[in-house]
C-alpha cells in the first residue's frame, strides 16, 4: 500500500477532503492531511485565496514540508491550491512514489524544469473550469503529459471547480466517483 500526503484547496481542510483522504484510508492506504491553513476553513474560494495572500503562497507552500518528517516515498496528491506543494515536492524531494494533481498544475518549469524520470503522475479537472481551463493550468497539464514518460490527463465536463470535495456546491457525484476509481487504480499501480 501507499503512503499518501494530501494537501487540500483554497478553502482549508473541509470534510470533503477529509472525505477523500478517509476513502483512499479504506482501501489500505496510510495518509497525511496536513492543514495548510492551521485550522481555518473558509466558505468560499475568494476568502479562502485571500487568507493564502495575505499569509503567502511561499509560507503556504513551505507548511507542505510537513512531509519532511515522513519517509522519502511518498505519493503527493494537491486539491487546486494544494497543488502548490505536491507538485513541488514530487518533482524535488527524492523518492517522490507518484502524484496525483486535481483542478490544477503549475508548469513544470516553476519547481526545476523537468518532471522526475520514473515518477508518475495523473492529472484530473473539468474541461470548462474558469481556473483549471481558463487559467492556463489545462495547458501546462498537458505539456506536463507530453514531456513525462509517466503521465496521464483526464478532462471532465463541466464548469466546476473543487468538483472532487462533496463538501462544496461544486461537487460534481459522478465525475468524482470517476477519479475515486482512477486514483485508486494509480494507487494500486504503483505499490
Amino acid at each position: 500500500m501507499a503512503e499518501v500526503v494530501v494537501f487540500h484547496h483554497g478553502h482549508g481542510l473541509t470534510s470533503g477532503v477529509r472525505e477523500f483522504a478517509e476513502q483512499l484510508r479504506r482501501a489500505g492506504h496510510t495518509i497525511h492531511a496536513p492543514d495548510l491553513y492551521e485550522g481555518r476553513v473558509f466558505g468560499t474560494p475568494e476568502e479562502g485565496a485571500g487568507y493564502a495572500e495575505s499569509a503567502g503562497f511561499d509560507t503556504i507552500t513551505a507548511r507542505g514540508t510537513a512531509a519532511e518528517g515522513l519517509p522519502a516515498e511518498l505519493v503527493y496528491v494537491g486539491f487546486s491550491l494544494g497543488v502548490l506543494p505536491a507538485q513541488m515536492l514530487a518533482q524535488t524531494r527524492p523518492g517522490a512514489r507518484g502524484a496525483l494533481l486535481f483542478e490544477a498544475c503549475v508548469p513544470i518549469s516553476e519547481f526545476g524544469g523537468a518532471w522526475p524520470e520514473g515518477v508518475p503522475v495523473q492529472i484530473h479537472g473539468m474541461d470548462a473550469d474558469p481556473f483549471f481551463a481558463g487559467e492556463g493550468d489545462a495547458d501546462a497539464a498537458r505539456v506536463l503529459v507530453e514531456t513525462a514518460t509517466d503521465a496521464e490527463l483526464f478532462l471532465y465536463p463541466g464548469e466546476g471547480h473543487l468538483f472532487t470535495d462533496s463538501s462544496l456546491p461544486s461537487h460534481d457525484e459522478k465525475a468524482a466517483r470517476q477519479v475515486g476509481r482512477r486514483v485508486l487504480g494509480f494507487l494500486d499501480r504503483i505499490t
